[in-house]
């Protein structure tokens, strides 16, 4: 009788043991296939990750050229700006900042550049998505051109330097000190099906 019960205290433990495992197991086939389709998500599902869950402000609005002008340079303060770039998994081209930091005055109108290459043998149509981090950050740094506003077309091997022109408001938390301006390139798949159908030749009428 004593063995008996042994025997099932022990095959109940590895049923335990074996349910734990497979507990694991789930929750990492879970992840690994939400990363697997966040690497392959649309720009609007990347926008919901960022603004609802991160936090994180992603702007495409550019400010007024009047709103600039109204600010006053505070240059008894300086701000880092820090610059990262990155392309999505499907998307072959090179994106990178020229400068990784820049240090700004709250108030001025400062530039950067950033450098894109198409590394494929065809015509690609990108769209960049900004965020700034941290979150309170991107309420108090504004636009006023850049290369996210609108598409981007790179021919087949083409390299193109793309400007970005920003101010820090002088409003901007004294507790914050440095923060991060983040692109992300994707490729606009509609826009560079339409640029292909444009540029192939049509067939002779008649």
């Amino acid at each position: 009788m004593l063995g008996t019960v042994d025997t099932a205290q022990s095959n109940g433990g590895r049923d335990e043991t074996d349910r734990r495992h497979l507990g694991v197991l789930k929750v990492g086939l879970v992840v690994c296939a939400c990363a697997f389709l966040f690497g392959f998500a649309m720009v609007p599902l990347y926008r919901v990750v960022c603004e609802q869950v991160l936090g994180i402000k992603l702007a495409e609005v550019p400010v007024g050229a009047a709103a600039a002008e109204g600010l006053v340079e505070d240059t008894s303060r300086i701000v880092i700006v820090q610059f990262v770039a990155g392309v999505n998994s499907r998307l072959p081209w090179e994106f990178a900042p020229e400068i990784a930091r820049i240090e700004v005055h709250p108030g001025k109108l400062t530039e950067a550049w950033f450098d894109a290459r198409n590394l494929s043998g065809e015509p690609i149509v990108g769209n960049a998505v900004p965020s700034v981090a941290p979150s309170e950050a991107s309420l108090y740094f504004s636009k006023t051109e850049c290369f996210c506003f609108t598409e981007q077309v790179l021919q087949a091997g083409e390299s193109r330097r793309m400007p970005v022109r920003f101010f820090v408001d002088p409003r901007l938390p004294a507790g914050i000190g440095e923060l991060t301006l983040s692109y992300t390139f994707y490729e606009n798949e509609v826009a560079t099906r339409r640029l292909a159908d444009t540029a192939s030749p049509q067939p002779a009428a008649g």
